[in-house]
């Protein structure tokens, strides 16, 4: 795949991202949305290829960071907040032991 098509790449799953990790969050949709496009216009006329593939890496590390990272929190009153964390990050979760089980 050439450069240009991981770039169209990673701009669609940048946004796809952002729609799924801020749903109903108009103000974080339109603040990602903005973001997305500012760093890519102002990276648009970059020419050197081993420059467009630091900045698809860190396209692609911050897209990573935004799907397994970013839970949502919803202010419930003053002083609570109810997490709502997507399907994909609830994954098998394994409670942290301090003394490893002896085996015999």
């Amino acid at each position: 795949m050439g450069q240009a098509a991981k770039v169209l790449q990673l701009f669609k799953t940048l946004h796809r991202t952002r729609q799924q990790v801020f749903k109903n969050d108009t103000k974080a949709l339109e603040a990602a949305r903005i973001k997305i496009n500012e760093e890519f216009k102002s990276n648009k006329n970059e020419t050197s290829s081993k420059k467009i593939e630091e900045l698809i890496k860190i396209g692609s590390d911050v897209e990573l960071l935004l799907r397994t990272s970013v839970i949502q929190g919803i202010h419930t009153d003053n002083n609570t907040l109810k997490l709502v964390p997507r399907k994909d990050l609830l994954l098998e979760n394994v409670p942290y032991c301090d003394t490893p089980n002896q085996k015999h």
